[in-house]
């Protein structure tokens, strides 16, 4: 089989190298991918958003399935040209994308079907955002309506910084058109947890929870980020709370989706806060999260191919989808400097005994060797009986990949630790 593979980063590695694993698998491109991708993929000079060349390619090249990874295609309806074209596809159309490519769509459909999230309102007018978030009660969360890059959240501590984060939103473009309409949203607290979850629209089968951990810098400080490192399992997620998210929030937002004629079949995630009134919604993504997805492929059984065949054909319910009981700890080096400013086109060395254990996030080849390309340079996962030993695993690569102005957090899975129980 002739796989596609668009998006080029960390994520998308991840996926490309467990879809290896399949024998059927003769061959996969990467649209665009990135140079250390190359290592596991023909990367294809044709951009993620761009819709028509990537069905153009797909057609003219033979390809038997596609998988559509990053949020903009998908919401772009990268999905429906390829399906339309008559290749079939991973991933949701974008009829459904659009609950994560509209904030405001997202909250009202769990208004609408009484799916547990945060308090909010929201806004297309600047003036009454800013009435409104000036009797907020601290700390608020002002959201951009559309996609920003997983940066589109400000969590304001006084009223002055919210009105500021909605002046930068709606008048000064901070997060272009994603921010012409806001969410103002109540300050959920507890533990948070993403789960990913395989779903045809029929069927809905979560996969391993993580933590992901969003701030630059140690203690969670600085700046949100595109994500600084995961582990996984979550151990937050107790079993009970896991039956409880399946009876109350998975199934109903599966069922809500459907019911408005908008059926979503891919990956859904949800990032959720366990609060002391229970689990609650903070967000949905229409795909793969990233780096989550670097511990939670991996300690998957099931062949990945094979289950996202059976998503598309609508019968994943006919399928035992397992995954490994370890533990798996993914840290990112990234340029010193991210998520502002930073610099590239640093020489990487990925020596060869932990290369099945990186991926590459951002890389290119120039003059034949590998350089930094990106804030977030590359994730090295590893996987082990105990969490513990997985996470000294992971800084154990980390600590082999070289390149000029690295940087990672050193305190990954503090905080999951501190709940764990071997």
């Amino acid at each position: 089989m002739k796989l596609l593979v668009v998006g080029g980063g960390g994520r998308e590695h991840t996926i490309i190298k467990k879809l290896k694993e399949n024998p059927e698998v003769t061959e996969i491109f990467a649209l665009p991918g990135n140079g250390g991708i190359a290592a596991d993929a023909t990367c294809v000079d044709i951009a993620a958003s761009d819709i028509d060349g990537i069905r153009d390619f797909a057609k003219d090249n033979g390809i038997d399935y596609a998988v559509v990874a990053p949020d903009d295609p998908l919401v772009l309806g990268c999905v429906d040209a390829l399906e339309d074209a008559g290749i079939p596809c991973f991933g949701p159309r974008a009829n459904a994308a659009i609950i994560e490519g509209s904030k405001v769509f997202s909250k009202e459909l769990m208004k609408k079907y009484g799916i547990p999230t945060a308090r909010y309102e929201s806004f297309d007018d600047m003036n009454a955002a800013l009435d409104y978030a000036s009797e907020a009660p601290l700390p608020t969360v002002i959201k951009a309506d559309g996609l920003a890059l997983g940066k589109g959240v400000i969590i304001a501590q006084t009223h002055e910084e919210a009105r500021q984060a909605i002046t930068d939103m709606m008048q000064g473009g901070k997060f272009g058109h994603s921010g012409d309409r806001v969410v103002i949203e109540e300050f959920l607290e507890g533990p948070e947890v993403s789960v990913l979850a395989f779903t045809d629209g029929k069927a809905m089968v979560p996969m391993i929870s993580s933590m992901d951990h969003k701030r630059a810098h140690d203690h969670d400080e600085g700046l949100n980020t595109g994500g600084m490192g995961t582990v996984a399992p979550n151990p937050y997620y107790t079993k009970e709370i896991a039956d409880r998210c399946m009876r109350e929030i998975f199934i109903p937002t599966m069922n809500a989706m459907n019911a408005e004629g908008r059926t979503f079949k891919g990956c859904l995630y949800f990032g959720l806060m366990i609060t002391k009134d229970g689990p609650k919604v903070i967000e949905y993504n229409c795909r793969f999260g990233d780096p989550e997805t670097q511990v939670v492929l991996p300690l998957l059984e099931t062949d990945l191919l094979t289950v996202m065949r059976a998503v598309t054909e609508d019968r994943l319910s006919d399928l035992d989808v397992s995954f490994s009981d370890r533990h798996s700890c993914c840290v990112i080096l990234a340029s010193e400097g991210y998520p502002e400013h930073y610099e590239k086109g640093f020489p990487l060395d990925i020596p060869e005994d932990v290369r099945d254990s990186v991926y590459v996030a951002g890389a290119a080849i120039k003059d034949g060797r590998l350089v930094t390309n990106g804030g977030r340079v590359v994730g090295c996962t590893a996987v082990a009986d105990t969490l513990p030993d997985a996470i000294k695993g992971a800084y154990e690569i980390a600590d082999k990949v070289r390149f000029e102005n690295r940087y990672c957090r050193r305190d990954i899975g503090a905080r999951a630790l501190a709940a764990y129980k071997e």
